[in-house]
């Protein structure tokens, strides 16, 4: 009875978000409040249920995500990311203009959300395609792949960081797994997937070209580049040393000091406040403003967060997740597959990926302990699955098609595939870590 009721559940909340268009933290209260009912909990319980799992969700990661929200957006202002693209066309010239501009969007998709990624990017592509005379969507969606992958699969993005949370998994070894199933799901939903898209000739609509940033008011690549891995080189250290070492020194206690999340995150913000902003003669007042306007655009993100953090602790609470675990685990499927299933039935039914993987987390969670799977390539597996299948219900879509200037019927051929290639591909990958690893 508590498989039926979840699934009325989950097919009430995709109902309340797509056909209703209610806000999806609202949504997520609201089905709480039901399964909680339809289990037999008593209101006080289902609100207490409600307040801790919010409560402890956020506490738990709203200073990753609202100091990432600030570097994203420093990196964004300050010209960064446009100095690292125009650095590298410079390095590989036109000729491999495709892979100046997939790395240009991995390396800037790591501390940027994929909103202010996407029309960051675009405008760049566009700029370059009518240039050099080159297919817009040849060139671009590579790229875009590249921002799909570190949005879905690494920190400091919300739904991974979350994830992380949720599984009680590792930061540090997510993001070293992160990086072994990045590269080729970008390779094969990149590059090798952009041999079939130069067809597509249409050309972008020239009101979305870009705006350069005056060449003297750009940031150095140097810099640009040190400040956007800087969080990852950090964490990545201390990942790599406690990995190699059991030893406490000097050194392994400064590198667990610099690697944790937090202090990585603030250490990275203070070095862009001066490297993107005060060196390049910025006031600090204006960067303040700039990081104030940043948290304002992630308010709605982490009310979602804490939606499913409190949805997650109901199906807890009222005994559902851990029935959902055993059941899973009777049917014998594997629960990296599993993850990866349930994350893309729900992506592709509510068109959110965040959404798809946090409502995935606290349906999938017990299944780590029953069967003692790896937690840290579930976040990356259940990070895979969101990402599937892009269509008419994700605003990405319509976005993509509209810089593009491509219809519905393209839109789905080359978008909505790449993002299906960066999904299976993600789970392949995962896969074969898993197999190497245990």
């Amino acid at each position: 009875m508590s498989f039926v009721i979840l699934l009325i559940g989950m097919l009430l909340l995709i109902l309340l978000i797509t056909w209703v268009k209610i806000s999806p933290f609202l949504a997520f209260i609201l089905v709480s409040i039901l399964i909680g009912f339809s289990n037999g909990m008593d209101i006080s319980t289902i609100t207490n249920a409600l307040q801790k799992g919010i409560g402890d969700l956020l506490g738990s990661i709203v200073v990753i995500l609202g100091l990432g929200a600030m570097l994203g957006k420093l990196i964004a202002d300050s010209g960064a990311a446009q100095k690292i693209a125009t650095g590298l066309m410079e390095i590989f010239g036109r000729k491999y203009i495709l892979w100046a501009l997939l790395l240009t969007g991995f390396i800037i998709g790591i501390p940027l959300f994929y909103g202010t990624g996407f029309v960051l990017v675009v405008p760049l592509i566009i700029t370059l395609s009518y240039r050099y005379n080159i297919s817009a969507v040849y060139i671009g969606l590579p790229m875009l792949a590249a921002m799909s992958v570190t949005h879905g699969f690494l920190p400091p993005h919300p739904s991974p960081t979350v994830l992380v949370k949720q599984f009680n998994a590792d930061l540090g070894l997510t993001l070293l797994y992160g990086m072994f199933v990045a590269v080729p799901t970008i390779l094969v939903a990149g590059p090798l997937f952009a041999l079939t898209l130069k067809k597509y000739t249409i050309k972008p609509l020239e009101l979305f070209k870009g705006k350069d940033i005056p060449a003297e008011e750009l940031p150095s690549m140097f810099y640009s580049v040190l400040t956007a891995l800087l969080p990852v080189l950090l964490i990545g250290l201390n990942t790599v040393v406690t990995l190699i070492t059991s030893s406490q020194n000097i050194f392994t206690k400064t590198c667990q000091v610099l690697g944790d999340p937090i202090v990585a995150m603030t250490i990275t913000v203070l070095f862009a406040t001066y490297s993107l902003g005060l060196k390049n003669g910025k006031k600090i007042k204006d960067l303040m403003h700039t990081m104030t306007d940043s948290i304002r655009d992630i308010s709605i993100i982490l009310l979602i967060v804490g939606g499913a953090g409190g949805l997650k602790q109901v199906l807890i609470e009222a005994g559902i997740s851990e029935q959902i675990a055993l059941l899973l685990r009777d049917i014998n499927i594997p629960p990296l597959l599993a993850a990866w299933s349930i994350a893309a039935i729900i992506r592709v039914s509510l068109g959110s990926s965040t959404v798809a993987g946090l409502t995935t987390a606290g349906i999938v969670g017990p299944m780590i302990v029953t069967t003692g799977v790896d937690p840290n390539l579930m976040v990356l597996v259940t990070g895979a699955g969101s990402m599937m299948f892009s269509h008419v219900n994700d605003s990405g879509f319509w976005m993509f098609k509209e810089y593009f200037n491509m219809s519905i019927k393209d839109t789905l051929k080359t978008w909505s595939l790449m993002e299906s290639l960066v999904s299976v591909m993600g789970l392949i990958a995962v896969l074969v870590v898993n197999y190497f690893i245990h």
